[in-house]
């Protein structure tokens, strides 16, 4: 199922000219209207997905595309990593093709969490992230994981919803 484009992949596309410089990975890529945006100011794009029918879509639009939880099919450092994670928390009702692009985990932070763990791996020495999450997630959880892995962050813009708010950061050494 490809993740169509709401309104936090639009919040995120609004700051790829500013920070889309050297090596992109585009993770969770989706639609891929991240990498391609990001394309317009680097030719090193990768973008990365969990289904495999998105990697195959990507690669037909030209997007140097792979397969990838997470970085688990990664092996190269990056000067801009974006991610649109999945960030809602578990909502029983909801069917589970659909919880593999909205849901990240019980409380909706365990996948960015998980992926902060890992970071610094795929992070050039003076690299940058831009994410987005919702204040459905936790936003002070959010930023507890970020300063315990030794980043620091700058809200870029928040939007509010009928029913909750998305964060834009910018987070870096």
């Amino acid at each position: 199922m490809i993740y169509e484009p709401e309104e936090d992949s639009f919040l995120l596309l609004k700051y790829i000219k500013d920070y889309a410089k050297g090596k992109v990975l585009d993770l969770g890529s989706g639609s891929g209207i991240l990498a391609e945006e990001s394309l317009k100011y680097t030719k090193k794009v990768l973008a990365v997905d969990i289904d495999k029918n998105v990697v195959k879509y990507l690669n037909k639009k030209g997007i140097k595309a792979r397969y990838s939880d997470l970085f688990s099919n990664i092996n190269e450092k990056f000067d801009l990593i974006i991610f649109n994670p999945p960030y809602l928390p578990e909502d029983e009702l909801e069917d589970l093709e659909s919880k593999k692009i909205t849901t990240g985990g019980k409380y909706g932070y365990e996948i960015i969490e998980k992926f902060f763990f890992k970071i610094n791996n795929y992070l050039n020495k003076n690299g940058k992230i831009l994410i987005v999450f919702s204040s459905l997630t936790n936003k002070n959880k959010i930023n507890k994981i970020i300063k315990e892995n030794n980043f620091k962050f700058k809200l870029l813009e928040s939007k509010k919803l009928f029913f909750e708010e998305l964060y834009c950061y910018l987070i870096y050494k």
